[in-house]
């Protein structure tokens, strides 16, 4: 049986990536959770080989890491339709995915993903606000000349909307102010069910990794059980 190896559901944004895709898409795979930050992570990880990050896709003696790698085997593989058919489109996802995974980083460094809690909305300096800028631009761009009547940024889920959807996450979380488009199209991601069944799994997970708590008091804790 093929295996997705993951991360924590309530901080793993890289994790989130691939795994989103393959529910959406109904791919059949089995997961393991190997939780970060324990002393274990390293260990359970070098049983699969690669890079000793998660994710990791395990599928018979083929490892694949990496989630834009991920993504593409599973195209490749499965026969899984994970990228716009039209060449113009898909080229822009692929730039897309391409720039989130380079890109954003003081708006993930100073919004870690964590799906079990959420604070007040504040400045937070104009990097992030810049980042969040050219987020909103690319959504517009992919859904102006690509998203037709989808509510997705290509109008069907592709591989560029699994790859946003930490940054919608965090958009959430972090009460980020945005357009009322950006917000419709958040409102897609956060209510799609196989995203709703990752966010069901990460609050009624029992660890915290303290690397991704920021140090700020939330107004709502969503968790139910947590331990270190």
């Amino acid at each position: 049986m093929r295996k997705l190896v993951i991360g924590n559901k309530c901080y793993s944004s890289w994790s989130l990536r691939p795994w989103l895709l393959l529910k959406h898409l109904h791919a059949d795979f089995d997961e393991v959770v190997v939780p970060l930050d324990t002393p274990e992570f390293k260990t359970e990880l070098a049983k699969y080989g690669g890079a000793g990050k998660v994710p990791l896709l395990v599928d018979g003696e083929t490892v694949v890491w990496e989630s834009i790698s991920i993504m593409d085997y599973v195209a490749d593989a499965w026969n899984v339709p994970v990228w716009p058919r039209d060449i113009a489109a898909r080229t822009l996802a692929r730039s897309m995915v391409c720039e989130m995974h380079a890109g954003f980083t003081a708006l993930r460094s100073a919004c870690p993903m964590n799906l079990g809690k959420r604070y007040a909305a504040r400045d937070r300096g104009a990097a992030l606000a810049a980042d969040v800028a050219r987020i909103e631009e690319l959504f517009r761009m992919a859904r102006g000349r690509f998203g037709g009547s989808g509510p997705f940024l290509f109008g069907t889920f592709s591989a560029a909307d699994a790859m946003y959807a930490p940054i919608v996450t965090r958009l959430n979380t972090y009460a980020i102010p945005v357009a009322e488009d950006t917000r419709a199209y958040m409102d897609t991601i956060l209510t799609l069910p196989a995203f709703k069944r990752w966010l069901s799994d990460a609050l009624n997970e029992p660890w915290v990794v303290d690397a991704d708590e920021v140090a700020e008091q939330p107004i709502a804790i969503l968790r139910n059980h947590l331990r270190h």
